[in-house]
């Protein structure tokens, strides 16, 4: 801090700290202080050393005398010509604090540590100031004090408000730091949607959401769109964020008097009412994914992880880094930190746009306020921000630098939020009680007057138009309390703004030429392998959890002990009988190993449909890359289970021990088992519905299973096409050819095994078409997948 002799000025500094208060023994942490410092011009000797002593007011004692004590703040100042009184605000006792860091002039520093003691104080009230031989009084300093009033005045522009600076105390919070971006004046103008009905053309069959919002916002400030459910706030939200296009030609929605365009998405970023994250990755995990994916390749892998950890800390989310999300059926993190991942996602590619759909719902009070409170040091930072608010608390209307107030898809005010109470007033609307300035304006939009006055005007009005039909009980319709609303608003407020968005914006930015062509954060081959490693981490725990495995292993358990050492290998095992008993065997495997995986990746994309559409509409990463890399960390989990039911079931049943026998019906497993999964991944890319799906692939499977050759061997000849898409057919073939037909040296024709007229009926060929078949359908399934995928509307479900 600089200090200069003979100056008026009051230099005042902030500083977050960690520090602990003693009460009788117990420690309890404190919030951020605010310190003030005040130079006093001196006469006396330059080279003296000054210890300031101040006292923090107790509570009175019997004769009203205050009872609180001095503390020596322990600050030794060497300077010829000033000396520094620090006035310290605060409400706590015995408190310690380090003012490490504090800079000196040419003439003399700061420097250790400073203690204060005091006793027990609960008030605001400042005593006096002791600098070693002369006392100041309260009294004596209230020149000084008028100074600092003023100088603050004079700086009211550049500082947060003192209620703002109070709440950060209250709730921890820390200053998100300032980096440079691009600025974006947003301006709208006469803004229209509508929704054709019944997909008719006719005007009577079109339904309009939004008729002509007006309104703009500029980097530093928070705009909130407040109003109640269904008028209109998400759909213009989206709107001016370019995730909807406007069907309406006169709107108008410019970016530094500039249209949208694609170069501006990666200045922009969204944040959904929904949390969409990844409930089995810790928060560290999930935001450093996103990085390595969106940051751009100029940047090293360690400057994205350092862009990661300084987020972490402006959304004081270090102490939850390594704790999982968590979801609905996982416990994790709360949800004001699920929120504020959710913003630190977006905050991470630093956009000069910031959109949040109702970034409080669900939330307590004062995680609300956290959660505005950082959204206001975003502003702050040099960008815009917008975001829905249904219902705010009257600490969280205040924070608000602009309001939209809709209803009904009409605005009903647009202005500073400060000065809205004060325009309902003189249009004669104002609370007969106690109100919470947010409840009153959506009791307005409702068209509820209850405990409100209303002009007499339209009162009149109404009685007069209709006196018995729409005033009943004395009450007025919502239908005429909007129109009056609106028709105040079009007469007072719309032609003054519209005519201030006529001026071209006063932020300069070259939007276009920065950002001409699509830029990926990442290679392909690298989201590849970031998508791989992401998805082995957050899959492994639904794959491998217990019940799963439960139900694998008590499954072989119960074939083994049925089919209990039939000994297919021994003579008395080759009976037709014994033989058709190993047959059932061998296709309820083939059967179990092509339902199962079906129904478990049919959930695959229509769970993940709403992260799919989130990330892929910000450009985090290709299709391509990231269908391959869901296929190939799928593949190690889905072969993990199928080796343990085979190792369990094969040898308790007595097939043949021969590894080369083995390892063929382990290899024709991993066969059907990546084949159904591919059937599975296309049925749900095609619906994107779960109930969809399973139905159809309920329906799929149980054609499979009866063309399979086991309940049927003689096929009619029109239904025979469907045994060539039955994976279930050509496993169950296999598994036969290598239990009978098999020896060390291939396929032996003349094997006893063949003398059975059940098994005589298969061709002893070495099960190429089968294979081929099997290989077919692997890709050809997830063939259609990617299809699927790549026609799935982004905006619709992003």
């Amino acid at each position: 801090m600089e200090v200069k002799q003979g100056s008026a000025a009051v230099t005042k500094f902030e500083q977050s700290q960690d520090f602990s208060t003693d009460t009788g023994g117990e420690t309890a942490s404190r919030p951020t202080m605010m310190q003030e410092s005040i130079p006093i011009s001196s006469n006396k000797a330059s080279n003296k050393s000054w210890s300031i002593i101040g006292l923090v007011d107790g509570e009175p004692d019997e004769d009203g005398n205050n009872t609180g004590k001095k503390r020596n703040l322990g600050i030794k100042m060497e300077s010829p010509s000033l000396k520094l009184a620090h006035k310290t605000r605060s409400s706590s006792t015995q408190i310690n604090v380090d003012i490490d860091g504090l800079v000196g002039n040419a003439t003399g520093s700061f420097s250790e540590m400073s203690s204060m003691h005091s006793s027990t104080a609960s008030s605001n009230h400042l005593g006096f100031f002791s600098i070693t031989g002369d006392t100041i009084l309260s009294d004596d300093i209230s020149d000084i004090q008028r100074l600092n009033n003023t100088k603050r005045n004079a700086n009211a522009v550049d500082d947060f408000p003192s209620s703002f600076e109070e709440d950060k105390k209250s709730c921890g919070w820390k200053k998100i730091e300032t980096v440079p971006t691009l600025p974006i004046f947003l301006k709208f103008q006469d803004v229209k949607y509508k929704v054709v009905l019944n997909k008719r053309r006719s005007s009577d069959a079109q339904n309009y959401i939004l008729h002509g919002i007006t309104g703009s916002v500029q980097p530093g400030e928070v705009l909130a769109l407040m109003g109640p459910s269904g008028g209109g706030k998400t759909t213009l939200l989206n709107l001016l964020s370019g995730r909807v296009t406007t069907n309406d030609a006169a709107s108008s929605i410019t970016y530094n008097d500039q249209p949208y365009s694609k170069s501006l998405k990666r200045r922009i970023g969204f944040v959904m009412q929904d949390d969409v994250v990844f409930p089995h990755l810790t928060v560290k995990e999930t935001l450093t994914y996103a990085a390595l994916l969106r940051l751009p390749k100029t940047l090293t892998k360690q400057q994205k992880e350092e862009r990661v950890m300084n987020v972490l800390r402006e959304l004081d989310l270090e102490r939850c880094q390594n704790t999982i999300i968590g979801g609905a059926f996982v416990r994790g993190i709360s949800g004001g930190e699920r929120k504020r991942v959710c913003i630190g996602n977006e905050i991470l590619l630093n956009p000069s746009l910031l959109f949040l759909d109702e970034p409080t719902s669900g939330l307590d009070s004062t995680t609300a306020l956290r959660i505005v409170q950082m959204l206001q040091s975003i502003a702050k930072a040099g960008k815009t921000v917008v975001t829905t608010i249904h219902q705010p608390s009257s600490r969280l209307f205040n924070k608000f630098d602009k309001l939209i107030l809709l209803g009904r898809g009409n605005t009903l005010y647009f202005g500073k939020a400060s000065e809205a109470m004060q325009y309902f007033s003189s249009i004669g609307c104002s609370p007969l009680i106690a109100m919470n300035p947010a409840e009153f304006l959506i009791d307005l939009a409702n068209g509820n007057v209850n405990d409100k006055s209303v002009p007499s005007l339209l009162e009149d009005k109404v009685l007069f138009r209709h006196r018995n039909s729409e005033k009943q009980n004395g009450r007025l319709s919502p239908t005429d309390v909007h129109q009056y609303l609106v028709d105040a608003y079009e007469t007072r407020v719309a032609r003054k703004e519209k005519r201030m968005l006529l001026k071209h914006a006063a932020v300069d930015g070259e939007i276009e030429s920065r950002s001409n062509s699509r830029e990926w954060g990442a290679s392909w081959w690298e989201q590849f392998s970031i998508l791989f490693r992401r998805g082995l981490k957050e899959r492994r725990h639904e794959y491998l959890s217990c019940v799963r495995v439960t139900q694998v292993i008590s499954t072989a358990i119960i074939v083994g002990l049925l089919w209990w050492n039939s000994d297919a290998a021994s003579p008395k095992g080759l009976q037709d009988q014994e033989k058709k008993m190993q047959a059932g065997l061998l296709f309820f495997i083939s059967v179990f190993w092509g339902f199962f995986p079906v129904f478990t990746s049919i959930f695959a994309f229509p769970q993940e449909k709403a992260m799919l559409g989130k990330e892929r509409a910000v450009g985090m990463y290709k299709l391509s890359a990231y269908f391959i890399a869901r296929n190939a960390s799928d593949l190690p989990l889905d072969l993990i289970l199928p080796i343990v039911f085979m190792v369990i079931v094969y040898f308790m049943v007595g097939l043949k021990h021969s590894i080369s026998t083995f390892s063929l019906s382990m290899l024709t497993v991993f066969l059907s088992v990546v084949a159904a999964q591919g059937l599975g991944l296309a049925i749900g890319a095609a619906f994107m519905d779960v109930k969809k799906a399973t139905t159809l692939a309920s329906v799929l499977i149980m054609t499979f299973m009866l063309a399979g050759g086991f309940f049927v061997q003689k096929v009619p000849s029109f239904m025979l096409w469907i045994r060539y898409i039955s994976f279930n057919y050509h496993t169950y073939r296999l598994l036969l050819k290598i239990q009978y037909g098999c020896s060390c040296s291939g396929l032996d024709h003349r094997s006893e095994s063949f003398d059975s007229p059940f098994i005589r009926q298969i061709k002893t060929d070495n099960g190429g078409k089968e294979v081929g078949a099997m290989i077919a359908m692997i890709f050809g399934y997830r063939l259609l997948a990617y299809i699927f995928l790549r026609g799935m509307k982004l905006r619709k479900t992003a």
